[in-house]
């Protein structure tokens, strides 16, 4: 625990200061409440045992001294006048306990211990209640294609690690279900998964939503409050539009990915916080970077790991998969009116496509998608040739990459080493090459 020992007598105070200390606590002493004020503005403190009275102020008045800066904080007074009212008037002001001395070290750990479990789950109910609001079910990402395949692969790589990620992809091409899906595959999936998306928030609450505020840190402030990486401390933060993030507050978040570190908005003390940070872009960083309105060492941190996501023209072949994922149960779609579909060049992507699917389903009779129930910007469009084309294309390229490599196989009795040698590539490469056409590796 982290503990702040208020008492004037400089005996009793060193005595319980060594047996927390050799309990394995960390402790910080002070003698009056200007200076344990001072350790409280430095440094963010669990416990707080505060003798009732002190030189300069009392107990109480120093435990809403303390509750106004952060309520956080749990306080235990300590007085050796044993009244019901002091005790009544403790616990009134906010204390969690009470002593009379004199006690045994034991009873005032034990005590102490119980304080922090207080603290702890008051604070993990906040993060619970905040995640309750915040979050949706979860959705997931879909596709059979080559493309959605190496996707895939990536995620079950990267999952299991604790490395920053970059998600890289237009816009509607599914980077938060790919984030999820890391989480998912990770050791923090049974905690928190926080998403703040940067180009939603007005710039002078980005710094608040992420970082968080104090009490009276600007107008409107009337109450200390965690930020985004606070709430999502042991999980998930995943940053959407990480490009649109101020420069001013760049500094500050490539501070947390170095060190955990991090100073809500007003404060003076620092904080440390476990998080994993997955971002997401549609812009070109390394062109913001050129243009100095991106930190290239922040870029670095974020992209240990990157993964794009390919837009929907180019993994067509997976659209009547999402079609089928996107309707109701119950519900159909006629056969021209899903080849005018898959046809179709997405410049929304997938957000596109799942959008029109509710507005036809909106329209339709008889739980039955028609051409009658879609959009006239795709009825009308006039690419669907070339989208065909090219989905042909995709499809007879694979078609021949699948026959040759199952010819070098059979040619090679199965042998992996010998087929690898025969098509001029790693052993290993054949297995992820074998897994992308769907071919077995046993």
């Amino acid at each position: 625990m982290e503990l702040l020992i208020v008492e004037d007598d400089d005996e009793f105070r060193t005595i319980a200061a060594t047996w927390m200390v050799r309990k394995g606590h960390r402790v910080a002493e002070a003698s009056d409440a200007r200076t344990a004020l001072e350790l409280a503005r430095q440094r963010q403190f669990e416990v707080a045992i505060l003798d009732a009275n002190l030189p300069d102020l009392s107990g109480i008045d120093l435990l809403q001294e303390l509750r106004s800066k952060s309520d956080e904080i749990e306080v235990i007074i300590l007085t050796g006048e044993a009244t019901v009212e002091t005790a009544v008037e403790a616990m009134k002001r906010g204390a969690c306990d009470y002593l009379s001395k004199p006690f045994p070290l034991a009873a005032l750990e034990e005590r102490c211990v119980k304080a922090a479990e207080r603290g702890l789950l008051r604070r993990d109910g906040l993060r619970w209640k905040t995640l309750a609001e915040r979050n949706r079910p979860t959705p997931v990402l879909i596709g059979e294609s080559p493309r959605m395949r190496e996707v895939y692969r990536l995620i079950a790589r990267v999952g299991p690690t604790d490395a920053p990620v970059l998600i890289q992809g237009e816009t509607g091409t599914g980077k938060e279900l790919t984030a999820q899906a890391i989480q998912r595959a990770s050791r923090r999936v049974d905690q928190p998964f926080v998403t703040v998306n940067c180009a939603a928030l007005p710039e002078q609450l980005v710094e608040s939503e992420l970082f968080g505020h104090e009490k009276g840190a600007f107008t409107g402030a009337v109450k200390s409050r965690p930020g985004l990486f606070e709430i999502a401390d042991q999980g998930t933060l995943f940053i959407d539009e990480i490009g649109e993030l101020p420069p001013s507050l760049q500094p500050k978040l490539l501070r947390v990915l170095e060190d955990g570190s991090l100073r809500r908005v007003g404060a003076t003390q620092e904080r440390r916080v476990d998080v994993r940070i997955i971002a997401a872009t549609n812009r070109d960083l390394a062109k913001e970077v050129r243009e100095q309105r991106f930190r290239e060492d922040l870029l670095y941190r974020i992209n240990v790991m990157a993964i794009t996501l390919p837009s929907l023209r180019d993994h067509a072949t997976d659209i009547p998969l999402l079609i089928r994922h996107f309707l109701p149960d119950e519900w159909s779609i006629e056969a021209d009116a899903e080849s005018m579909l898959t046809r179709y060049r997405w410049h929304g992507n997938v957000r596109h496509l799942k959008n029109v699917l509710e507005r036809a389903t909106i329209l339709a009779e008889e739980n039955t998608v028609t051409i009658d129930d879609l959009p006239a910007e795709i009825v009308n469009s006039s690419d669907d040739a070339e989208t065909l084309r090219d989905m042909q294309i995709e499809t007879n390229l694979e078609s021949m990459e699948r026959t040759h490599v199952l010819d070098v196989l059979q040619k090679c009795q199965g042998n992996k080493s010998q087929a690898a040698r025969m098509l001029g590539v790693h052993r290993r490469k054949l297995y992820r090459l074998m897994e992308r056409l769907g071919l077995s590796t046993k």
